[in-house]
């Protein structure tokens, strides 16, 4: 009995939605504005529509000798004018008053659909629309609208003629080996470039729109029989959740589709090299390609990604691990040189050689400020030079880093305001922090310094080790579309540690990450 009830009560819901959704629909249809036959009426409703804008121009003229009234409209700017006086304008006033007007006469009503496109427009992408709202969404990106007397409809036409600019070197992911091809702001172009990166088989490139005031392509892609199906689904879910007026890169996206967003930690990675996302692919995960950035995003993601560079494949396996070990070395030195520094000189100098502890307090003797004041100081002075070196322009902003660091650095020394063991430990810090592939990371990393140098002010270097354990125990929870951020280290495969902190030879590396739980697990080249 509780089983008919619920599904009584079910099947109402069900109903009640359906006549919810069906009225919606109606309402919709009858706001949407429908074209008629009547070309002055449809002219009328499409001025009142977009007619304000200044870019927007309609360009009205008679079919050949037929008597009959047709109008195009078209953006200035996004739309290719010689496209349209050859294709368009020609073949509906000149070549079709020559080739079809001696056949058969032609009046009001007896045009066909299947005679413009098939017969008549040369024009690779053609497209019928019902309403001015469908057309305002259409044309605005660049396309070409045409109306003619008679047809209760409009033809959309592909004639949009965006400025990009050329492929170039990533800005962000230099490289010494590897290739000199980044992504552009064009979609056309990065998929184009994922296409070209040699024969894939199977490779999928499925389009979204998001956005509601202003509409953007967005494509995701993945290899079909090697993708878990999953991902796929919960990527395109994520996405199609996206509700906001405007996605102007694809950092937005990224924000919006993350697991936690209270973690500083990114959980989907961004990249502008073609050859990382390919590579990424060929792992089972999942990119997202967003129309007007350079950056592509990665699914999912975890630590390790972060550290990794193409290089390391690129070069033979023992430099690419002694770079990666580096890099490794360089997060740890990043994240706590500053917070150990203030442990030692604050809490525990006994655990400081002799000597040279004695060579530290003879260079702090005339500092007048606590060591976390001192770190401070210099790691704001560092930080506000980054930021204002990358705001400069180009020509000024290396030189102004270099300057600034060293004019202040020295002067702060010979101010007795720092120690000169402290302009070490700074530098080292930076220069560290420099060696992060993923600046992402690289932020995030600066962040948790401060944390950490807080920590070691108030406990010493049990504070330090206590942010470590918080720090780690949050990384081993967080996930990235379902995968552990800690992946082979949490949870532990042994097997997978090929490709960690040591990039093995690879031909050792046979099978793809057990973590994407992927179609097929073995490597085909």
């Amino acid at each position: 009995m509780k089983m008919k009830n619920w599904k009584s009560k079910s099947r109402k819901i069900g109903n009640h939605v359906n006549e919810n959704e069906n009225k919606q629909e109606s309402v919709s249809k009858n706001s949407a504005n429908p074209f008629t036959r009547d070309f002055n009426s449809n002219i009328k409703e499409v001025r009142k529509e977009i007619g304000h804008n200044s870019d927007v121009h309609f360009r009205e003229f008679i079919i050949g000798r037929t008597g009959i009234q047709a109008c195009i409209v078209f953006v200035e700017g996004l739309s290719d004018k010689d496209l349209i006086d050859k294709h368009i304008l020609s073949s509906l006033m000149a070549d079709f008053s020559a080739e079809y007007q001696l056949k058969q006469p032609y009046g009001k009503g007896s045009f066909s659909n299947e005679l413009i496109k098939n017969q008549v427009l040369s024009i690779s992408d053609v497209e019928e629309v019902q309403s001015v709202k469908d057309l305002a969404s259409k044309f605005l990106t660049g396309s070409t609208a045409l109306l003619i007397d008679g047809l209760s409809h409009t033809f959309i036409l592909g004639t949009s003629k965006v400025k990009t600019r050329t492929i170039e070197e990533p800005v962000s992911e230099a490289l010494v080996r590897g290739p000199r091809v980044g992504f552009t702001e064009s979609l056309s172009d990065n998929t184009s470039l994922l296409r070209g990166n040699g024969e894939i088989e199977n490779l999928s490139l499925v389009k979204f729109q998001v956005g509601k005031r202003s509409k953007k392509d967005l494509v995701v892609s993945y290899i079909n029989g090697i993708v878990d199906s999953e991902l796929v689904q919960e990527v395109e879910k994520r996405i199609k959740k996206i509700d906001v007026d405007n996605v102007p890169e694809s950092g937005y996206v990224e924000q919006l589709i993350e697991d936690n967003y209270l973690s500083p930690f990114p959980q989907v990675q961004n990249t502008e090299r073609p050859d990382r996302v390919v590579a990424a692919l060929m792992e089972g995960r999942v990119a997202i390609l967003l129309d007007g950035t350079p950056f592509a995003l990665i699914a999912p993601v975890t630590f390790s990604m972060m550290l990794q560079s193409p290089e390391d494949y690129y070069e033979r396996w023992i430099p690419g691990t002694f770079l990666r070990v580096l890099r490794y070395i360089a997060v740890v030195l990043s994240l706590f040189t500053p917070a150990l520094y203030i442990a030692f000189i604050s809490f525990h100098p006994g655990l400081i050689p002799t000597k040279l502890a004695i060579s530290i307090i003879g260079s702090r003797s005339g500092v007048p400020y606590p060591a976390l004041i001192e770190a401070l100081f210099m790691e704001l002075s560092i930080e506000i030079l980054r930021e204002a070196g990358l705001r400069l322009p180009k020509p000024i902003g290396p030189a102004m880093g270099i300057v600034g660091g060293l004019i202040i650095g020295e002067a702060a020394v010979q101010a007795g305001i720092v120690s000169p063991i402290l302009v070490i430990v700074v530098a080292l810090t930076a220069i560290s922090s420099f060696s992060i592939p993923q600046y992402s990371l690289g932020i995030t990393l600066r962040i948790l310094r401060f944390v950490a140098m807080l920590c070691a002010a108030i406990l010493g270097l049990y504070g330090v080790i206590l942010f470590f354990l918080f720090m780690m125990s949050h990384l081993v929870k967080l996930k990235s579309f379902g995968v552990p951020y800690m992946s082979p280290a949490v949870p532990y495969r042994l097997s997978e540690w090929k490709d960690l902190m040591v990039r093995m030879p690879l031909m050792m590396m046979k099978r793809r990450p057990k973590m994407m739980h992927t179609k097929d697990p073995l490597r085909k080249g």
